[in-house]
């Protein structure tokens, strides 16, 4: 149990991390309203807070939130970008998973 609470953290931060780059960029790069600048700020200020509630030390939580992040971060590029991913997205998506799940869950002295 604990550990679907601790992916599903990590898949709410790096939600709130790639909203509140997404939201400047498109800001920046797709000329809209200076506005979308807030609700990025607080995203990002969630995924902040959103990391620091993890029971390990900090390192390790980064460590491991990177392979969530990149899961998420092609999961954006097929939902919201409308590319569909392609093999070896998908491949590395699993890999990374895979570190994740090391990282996090492998068995450690007491």
């Amino acid at each position: 149990m604990a550990e679907l609470k601790t992916l599903a953290l990590f898949l709410v931060t790096a939600l709130a991390e790639i909203l509140g780059c997404y939201l400047p960029y498109l800001w920046l790069r797709e000329g809209k309203s200076v506005w979308l600048l807030l609700p990025g700020a607080m995203s990002l200020a969630a995924f902040v807070w959103l990391l620091s509630l993890h029971p390990t030390a900090s390192g390790r939580v980064y460590a491991a939130y990177g392979g969530v992040y990149i899961c998420m971060a092609i999961l954006w590029l097929w939902s919201v970008d409308g590319v569909r991913p392609g093999l070896w997205d998908l491949v590395g998506s699993a890999v990374a998973l895979v570190g994740m799940a090391i990282i996090m869950f492998a068995p450690r002295p007491a």
